[in-house]
């Protein structure tokens, strides 16, 4: 079976060069294994998305010299797949209705310093509303106006025992109770990231997911949702984020240098290949 790679930007903002070095790391792995390179769009948050944000994407990574599979996957027309496995879910008892702010649980851990953080450094969630009555998961799935969270304990249990993801050469023990009960679906956005990938890497077929570092603990959440729902498990590679003169990574949100810039200055696409190995 061939193996397929995907590199799966949000069109959030213009692409820097830690997106060129994971696209190209993707394609030249497809590549050397004779394998399959598809680009995803991961527009399922449409109050973020944007048309020119999108189209650049296009424009930045031909630029790079890249191509991709036709046609190009976008989250935002395939609303539907993540329906069904969060009704899938629900059936199996495993969501619940929430209607808890992340401000206000941020304003609740800012007087304890005992707080537990996931593993992105954000307040753990208390479970306020796995403990009280609520709306139910089913009511939610038709008229929406809460997030819809999985309830960590319950999915662990079902899942059972001896959940493990590759890590390259590697097998790792994957823990998601770390995460405690992650969001799903919020009230104006259909499915999380967790749950969209892990459905899109199945349909698409991918055999091998690629990414950020900083992705590296999601994994444990990934493979939950995969066993829960029956997906095939892909192997996984993070690689290194490349860093700022600071030391964070490169980032939309910190005004990182992107690839239209550099090119408006005269960069070429050359040595943008060769400055990322």
């Amino acid at each position: 079976m061939r193996q397929v790679f995907r590199f799966a930007p949000s069109p959030n903002g213009f692409l820097h060069p830690g997106h060129a070095f994971s696209a190209l790391l993707n394609d030249r792995l497809a590549r050397e294994s004779s394998g399959r390179f598809l680009l995803r769009i991961e527009d399922i948050d449409t109050g973020r998305a944007r048309p020119e944000f999108e189209q650049a994407i296009y424009e930045d990574l031909a630029w790079l010299g890249l191509d991709w599979e036709r046609p190009v996957r976008r989250q935002s027309e395939h609303f539907d797949d993540y329906a069904r496995a969060l009704r899938r879910l629900n059936a199996m008892g495993l969501l619940f209705a929430c209607d808890c702010r992340r401000s206000d649980i941020a304003r609740a851990a800012q007087s304890r310093p005992d707080w537990p953080r996931d593993p992105d450094g954000a307040p753990h969630y208390p479970g306020s509303c796995r403990l009280k009555p609520n709306r139910s998961a089913a009511e939610i799935l038709v008229t929406g106006g809460f997030a819809l969270r999985l309830n960590m304990r319950r999915a662990v249990e079902q899942a059972g025992q001896g959940l493990t993801w590759r890590e390259g050469e590697t097998t790792v023990a994957a823990d998601p109770s770390r995460w405690g009960d992650v969001i799903l679906a919020r009230k104006d956005t259909p499915a999380s990231y967790h749950l969209a990938v892990v459905v899109d890497d199945a349909i698409q077929g991918v055999t091998d997911v690629v990414r950020g570092r900083d992705l590296y603990h999601a994994t444990s959440v990934h493979r939950l949702l995969q066993r829960l729902l029956d997906l095939p498990e892909p192997r996984y590679l993070h690689h290194d984020l490349l860093l700022d003169a600071s030391g964070e990574k490169l980032a939309k949100s910190r005004q990182a240098e992107s690839l239209r810039d550099m090119r408006a200055k005269g960069v070429t696409a050359d040595a943008i290949r060769q400055s990322l190995g």
